[in-house]
């Protein structure tokens, strides 16, 4: 597929045709780094954070919560 770079304001633009966008991992308004390698433009998306909601969704492992203990107070700890 093919695009044309064009001018935006002082700057030089491309479209990403629908097509293309659709096979990567990145959608509008996401951030990208742009860079140079071995003289082709490389567009490589940003990592989003997870929420946590995600991050425990992977997590398959059972847990059982405990108590712990720190040791005597040794200032003016509130209890």
């Amino acid at each position: 597929m093919y695009t044309t770079i064009q001018k935006w304001g002082n700057s030089q633009a491309i479209r990403i045709p629908k097509a293309i966008l659709e096979m990567t991992t990145i959608s509008e308004n996401d951030k990208v780094e742009i860079k140079v390698q071995d003289g082709n433009l490389v567009i490589i998306p940003i990592k989003k954070h997870k929420t946590l909601e995600e991050r425990i969704a992977g997590y398959e492992v059972e847990y059982q919560c405990s108590e712990w203990d720190t040791g005597k107070p040794t200032g003016k700890e509130v209890f």
